[in-house]
């Protein structure tokens, strides 16, 4: 994990490392926004709760002068709490009609751009994202899986849609929250202004493997995702070993076809994730487990026991099958 320097904003410290989710580490326009907000909010509302305890204070430890009786009543006391009470009401609706301004100047800036030269369309299912970057040219559409890349500073429109339940796609690090509902899309503009990994997560209970439903969002410098998107485009090269050349055997005999596809092999599956280059990948099963050839065989072996009740069925393989197609399978890259 690659850390920066600490920022200290008193009393908190905090630290920019690739692959946290954290609001107070932010690192787009859109987040700087969500940032200031925070803070503006925090610091009002800390004002607030210290000039309360400051009344309340003084209050327990006034003297009161004794009374002549029970019901005598005090003009000049009375006088003084009512001015007291009138000027706490105007401060509270001062400081609630000017939070409510700072908070739709804040929305507005968020949501004023609506266009983006790079165009992802992400799908939410339960449980993991599908991730579709447009073109106008239909030769060089793809599709990959829970990991987006990202040009560093160029905004980036995502549209949200749904296969199934409500989601909401949220990278705390470069913007805010966003629904994603079935029949409706919603759009969300992203942009990183440096490179890194930054963790993004589904924030709207989706069911039972709802905490398992992270997103990757990997930013280059311009040239490097410009290479990553002509390998993403390039169908899968055929395997150059016979290992390999076995495991695509398998992989091709087995119901796997029905599900996922290898672009470049008959593979050609719409309801799972696409495979092509899943080797380049840094995770596997949204987030749930570091890409590696000792994971995939876990995952493949018995994905109920890592996701229980992910939609990936048990696949019956020989002993002696999984080695070659875990070797395949790494290798799509």
């Amino acid at each position: 994990m690659r850390c920066r320097p600490a920022l200290i904003i008193f009393p908190l410290t905090l630290t920019g490392c690739d692959g946290w989710q954290s609001t107070l580490d932010p690192q787009g326009p859109q987040a700087d926004t969500l940032a200031d907000l925070f803070w503006v909010f925090t610091a009002i509302l800390a004002a607030v709760w210290l000039l309360t305890m400051a009344a309340l204070f003084l209050a327990l430890r006034r003297e009161h002068a004794a009374r002549a009786g029970p019901l005598m009543r005090e003009p000049q006391a009375e006088r003084g709490m009512t001015r007291a009470v009138t000027a706490a009401t105007i401060l509270t609706a001062a400081i609630v009609i000017a939070l409510t301004v700072v908070s739709y100047a804040a929305q507005r800036a968020l949501f004023s751009r609506n266009e983006a030269p790079l165009q992802l369309l992400v799908k939410g299912h339960q449980w993991w994202w599908e991730v579709t970057y447009e073109d106008a040219q239909p030769s060089r559409r793809f599709t990959t899986a829970n990991e987006i890349h990202v040009p560093v500073g160029q905004p980036v429109l995502i549209k949200l849609q749904s296969s199934d339940v409500i989601h909401s796609f949220w990278v705390p690090s470069l913007a805010g929250k966003m629904d994603v509902i079935p029949g409706r899309e919603n759009r969300i503009v992203i942009e990183a202004t440096r490179d890194g990994i930054f963790r993004g997560q589904c924030a709207e209970f989706c069911g039972w493997q709802h905490a398992h439903m992270a997103i990757t969002v990997v930013a280059h410098a311009t040239a490097d995702f410009e290479r990553w998107r002509e390998s993403q485009i390039k169908a899968a090269e055929p395997p150059d070993d016979l290992v390999r050349k076995r495991g695509m055997d398998i992989f091709l005999s087995r119901p796997c076809v029905m599900c996922h596809q290898i672009r470049g092999t008959t593979a050609a599956g719409k309801v799972a994730p696409d495979l092509t280059h899943l080797g380049s990948r840094l995770h596997i099963a949204a987030g749930t487990l570091p890409n590696s050839r000792g994971n995939l065989a876990a995952w493949i072996v018995d994905p109920q026991g890592i996701k229980p009740g992910a939609h990936m069925p048990l696949i019956a393989l020989e002993p002696e099958e999984i080695e070659p197609l875990t070797r395949y399978l790494e290798g799509l890259r």
